[in-house]
């Protein structure tokens, strides 16, 4: 069949089974076995027999069928089956057509995480239990063939490229790819949607600060709310209620003109720099304007505000 993007694992068939690859996962240790594309000729059969392991069997293209305990399946290009320790299974090929199967056998052994060797601060609960929910889905997974309906099969040609291409984190990609198979397969007899409570956080605390963060990085040029919304991907009005709940009931032009004051004021007691220069630089207008504005907030001039501050300072 042309263009069967997988064709290529031929040329290497043991090369990712020649890695020693131990991955470490949550409370579990997935040890590899036998992880490649194997075929299937026209009417060939595996007679009945079982593993101590697990075994995910792909099939990428062609069609035949399997037995699993006692019960016949049609396979076709697109499925796939798990057959776990001790489950009997017989397979063929259809008579007139091969079969490809993409097999992935793993070890998958147990172990404590409080254990005397490890470091319980060094583990991801949210990781270690997807990991245990996973493992434990996959001893009562369903034994007959399904569709391989979130794309697990592509992550064993990532992992041969990555043997292969030996680039810079390969060894990690094989082993990511190795969870990424396990992980997919689960869901693809998933047939009620649950609902996780994946760690959240606080969506108005989390806005308002990209927004405070946006104000401080931008207040000595033009800004208006409008670029606040748009780099938070948010209506105006949105914004403003997000101050007004969050900033003691202040607008966006009030929050601004108080940080471009709050520089203005630290100039003023630091630096020897004219007014006018200092309010370019909080961006304000121009001198004048900055006049106006601190005067009726402070109730004194710049300048006032600049001589008083230094006589505090001598004091």
């Amino acid at each position: 069949m042309p263009n069967f993007p997988y064709e290529v694992m031929l040329e290497r068939q043991d090369s990712l089974e020649r890695l020693e690859l131990r991955i470490r996962w949550g409370a579990y240790d997935i040890h590899v076995l036998r992880f490649h594309l194997t075929q299937f000729p026209p009417g060939r059969i595996i007679g009945f027999h079982k593993h101590a392991e697990y075994e995910f069997h792909f099939i990428p293209q062609g069609k035949g069928k399997v037995i699993i305990v006692d019960q016949e399946y049609a396979l076709r290009s697109g499925m796939f089956y798990l057959t776990g320790p001790d489950v009997m299974h017989y397979q063929e090929a259809d008579q007139h057509e091969a079969m490809d199967e993409l097999c992935l056998h793993v070890d998958i052994i147990e172990h404590s995480i409080q254990g005397d060797c490890d470091d319980p601060s060094t583990y991801d609960d949210w990781e270690a239990s997807e990991a245990r929910d996973c493992i434990e889905k996959l001893k009562t997974l369903p034994l007959f063939p399904t569709a391989d309906l979130h794309q697990a099969m592509p992550r064993f040609l990532e992992a041969y490229e990555a043997c292969s291409g030996n680039f810079v984190g390969s060894y990690t990609t094989i082993k990511q790819t190795v969870i990424q198979i396990l992980l997919r397969a689960v869901r693809a007899y998933d047939t009620v949607k649950e609902q996780k409570q994946f760690p959240t956080r606080d969506m108005k605390a989390y806005r308002y600060r990209l927004a405070m963060e946006y104000i401080h990085a931008n207040y000595d040029g033009f800004i208006t709310l409008e670029d606040v919304a748009d780099k938070l991907n948010l209506s105006s009005r949105h914004i403003q209620r997000l101050f007004k709940e969050l900033h003691h009931g202040h607008s966006f032009s009030r929050i601004l003109e108080d940080i471009r004051l709050n520089v203005v004021c630290r100039e003023l007691q630091d630096s020897e720099q004219s007014i006018e220069k200092i309010a370019k630089l909080a961006g304000f207008a121009g001198g004048n304007y900055l006049h106006a504005v601190f005067r009726k907030k402070f109730g004194v001039t710049p300048s006032q505000y600049r001589k008083s501050s230094r006589k505090k300072i001598l004091q």
